[in-house]
This record gives C-alpha cells, structure tokens and sequence, in this order.
C-alpha cells in the first residue's frame, strides 16, 4: 500500500513545478556545507549526501570509487543486504548511490511521516556511518562487476567511450571509465574499499542536500545527525588541471559490426567556465537540439548517413568533454566524419544565424521549468550547485543568462575554445584498421 501511496505523490508531484527555487545554505557544527529547498507540495524528502569522491580518485586502481559505493548498501552496522532492502521497503523508502568523475553519493527518498522517516533515516545513517564491507560481501560484488566490464567488452559504442577518453585525456584522472577496468578491478582487495572509503567518506569532504516538505530547523538537525557519525578528516587536494590536446589524432579500431561508432571532440569547458552558457546555447544549435540541430540535418536529413548524429558539452570540475557522436554504416564512416567536421568547422567559422538563436532560446527556456518539476530533479540539480559552489540563484537566473547570449558570443566563444585541428576522433566498427582485441586490457591505444 505505501508502493502504491508514495507512487501517487511522485506522479502528483510530477506535475508540478517551482518557478522560483529558493536554496538555503549553511554549514553544520562539523563545517560540512548543507543546501535545502523547502516543497511543501507533498510529505517527502530527498537527501543525498555527496563527497569528493568520484572516479577521478581512483588513482591507478581504475574503478575503486565505483566499488566502493556499490559496496554501501551491502550491509551496515547489525544488518546485511536483505535486512537493509527490507527496511527501506518496509517504509516505502528508496535508496541509492552512485559515482560519477567528480562525485560519489548516497540518496535517500522517504515519506515525512515521523514513523515512517525515523526507520528510513536510521537506516541510511548507519550505511553512511558504518558500512560493514563484508568480505563475502565483497567478492561478490567484484565478480558482478568483473562480468560487467567483461560484458562492455562486446559493446562497440563502449570500447569507443573508453577509447575516446583515453585520447582527450591520457593520464589524466579523468582519462579511465568510471567502472575501471578488468585489470584493475580484479586486483583489489576489500581492505583498498575500506582504505578509499576511510579516505574521502568524511565531514570535511561531504556536502548535504536536503528537498522537501521540512522546516529549516527540522532539516539542520536531519544534517547534523547525518554527519556527526563521520570523522572530521580532510579535503582531497584539487584534481589537476587538464592538458589540452594540441594535435588531432584519429584511432581506427576494428569490430565485427555492421555499423562504425564515432566519436569525435576535445575537452571543452568546466563548471566555472565563464564561456558555459555561450557553448552551451551554441552547441544546442551545432548538435545538442536532437531533431533541429545542424548536425542532425546535415548527416540525417540531408544525406541520410546516420540514424542520429549530435554534440554535447559535459562539464566538470575541470574541462569535460566536448563530443560529436554518430553511428553510420561501415562503407560511410568517412564521407559520415566529413559531413560532421565539414559541418563544425563552419559552425565555428560563421557561426548561428539570428533565426537559429532565436529557436534555440525559445527552445531551451521554454521546457526550463520541466528540469526542476519534482524532487528528484531539482535534487539533482541543487547537488550540482553545491558541490561546484554555483551561485544560490543559478536556478532563477538561468533562463536570463541563456537569453542575454548573441551571435556574436557564440561564435567567439567557439571560435577560441573549439579547434579543428585539435580534435580526437574515435571509430569503433567493421571499417577499422586496428583490432579490438587491442583495447582490453590495453585500452590506451594510441592515435596515428
């Protein structure tokens, strides 16, 4: 019954939206930094404590951030997995966690009703504070993983993802896939989960988002409780700065397929960047507005030599990728990469038209109020402000900066961040010159 009761306030909720997101901002008595946005819509609460600690500490165990989160919920104080699943159940709690290049966290989404919160919330602190990282535990999880990574090796659209990042970013932390791979993975030891955890699973590292149907007050004591039980300990050292790629390779890699995967790009622009939103309103037009973008004109409508082709800007704490993608049949792959970069290189020369800008605003602003109709999106979005200590109004003034961007801002922006000459491109299909058998578990093939 309560599946089905907090099923019905999720689509409810769905359908509303938060015009103006008023985000509250203090620390706790330990320093860690909280973020909370009051919706007092329906009796729920998302929190996610998230930490410094995503793929891009990994170091050379290539994976170990991603194990250890998965590890989290697999017992915790007095309980194991099953015991742990049904309390959250029990309450019609959800939990999760997750990892991504910068980041690692734990989400807890439960009713406010003080019964049913207490034993959610209970149970979630003890999985932050105590993980029991049991050794049968962790073998288990490690084969699961294993089979996984042994799995992706059959994906031609995953060997190009891991080929590509390893070619914008060499030996950069963000240059290996966040799952790590076979080699590495299979190396580790439970006690390097504990050591990773006991390293970067601490107040001095975490951050807290609370959304919902609470009081501020209610919520600083929700926060407080959450942190106490972890060590104070200290923040990471800043993931170094990213070297730009100043020479354009291109890595042909075979694979039995009748479709080529490619991928093509440098790292582009980071979180703080003040070019964000020029690049980011640009690349809309250049391939990030799916059915009406330049790319997807060019290679689909025009010549029909791809299913789909787009772009897209990633930022990150440091530069994040810039990506053109498309899949094509074998026997097209070049005059496909052509069409692509011949289409680029005039994006960047001239630049959007007046009409197309105006599109591309009306577009992005207008389906704006859809990224923060529910909780989880705006959870989502309010951990993305608080780890990257994005301005509080970020939300509120994002239509405005979108709409403040010209022509003229989009094509210097482009015109000095985005070089032709610079570009990493990566082919994975039947077309290639170089074996797959060369990616894993060497994956750092090398450009020619």
């Amino acid at each position: 019954m309560r599946f089905n009761l907090i099923g019905l306030f999720l689509l409810i909720l769905s359908q509303a939206s938060w015009a103006n997101v008023a985000i509250q901002h203090w620390r706790t008595s330990h320093g860690t930094r909280v973020y909370f946005v009051q919706t007092p819509s329906l009796p729920m609460v998302d929190i996610r404590v998230a930490f410094d600690g995503g793929s891009a500490r990994d170091e050379a165990q290539f994976g170990l951030a991603a194990l250890t989160s998965a590890m989290l919920d697999t017992g915790a104080g007095e309980w194991n997995a099953d015991d742990i699943a049904n309390r959250f159940d029990s309450v019609g709690a959800v939990f999760s966690t997750g990892v991504s290049e910068d980041m690692a966290w734990l989400s807890l989404r439960s009713l406010t009703e003080k019964a049913l919160f207490d034993k959610a919330f209970g149970t979630f602190q003890a999985i932050l504070n105590t993980p029991a990282f049991n050794e049968d535990d962790f073998q288990r999880e490690k084969n699961r993983t294993l089979a996984g990574l042994k799995h992706r090796e059959e994906s031609p659209g995953a060997l190009a993802g891991i080929a590509f990042n390893k070619a914008l970013y060499h030996d950069h932390p963000y240059a290996h896939p966040e799952e790590g791979l076979v080699e590495t993975v299979a190396g580790f030891e439970v006690d390097d989960l504990k050591a990773f955890y006991k390293k970067y699973y601490v107040s001095a590292n975490a951050m807290v988002v609370i959304v919902g149907d609470l009081q501020k007050s209610r919520a600083e004591q929700i926060a407080e409780k959450l942190i106490a039980g972890l060590p104070v300990g200290e923040k990471p050292a800043q993931i170094p700065p990213v070297v730009i790629p100043t020479q354009a390779t291109t890595q042909r890699i075979a694979f039995p397929s009748s479709q080529t995967h490619v991928l093509s790009g440098m790292p582009g622009t980071h979180r703080k960047d003040p070019d964000y939103f020029a690049l980011y309103v640009g690349n809309h037009i250049l391939g990030g507005g799916s059915l009406v973008s330049r790319l997807f004109d060019e290679v689909r409508e025009k010549r029909g030599l791809a299913y789909s082709a787009s772009s897209q800007f990633m930022p990150l704490y440091r530069e994040g990728p810039f990506v053109m993608s498309l899949q094509t049949r074998n026997d097209q792959t070049d005059q496909a990469i052509k069409v692509m970069d011949e289409t680029l290189n005039d994006f960047i020369k001239n630049g959007p038209t007046e009409a197309e800008l105006v599109a591309a605003k009306k577009n992005i602003t207008g389906g704006f109020a859809l990224r923060t109709d529910n909780n989880a999106k705006l959870t989502d979005y309010v951990t993305m402000i608080g780890f990257y200590q994005q301005p509080l109004d970020y939300l509120d003034q994002f239509p405005a900066k979108v709409d403040a961007v010209s022509v003229a801002d989009i094509k210097d922006a482009f015109q000095r961040r985005i070089k032709p000459e610079w570009l990493q491109t990566v082919t994975v299909g039947g077309a290639g010159s170089l074996p797959a058998a060369a990616l894993p578990p060497s994956l750092a093939v090398g450009g020619k």
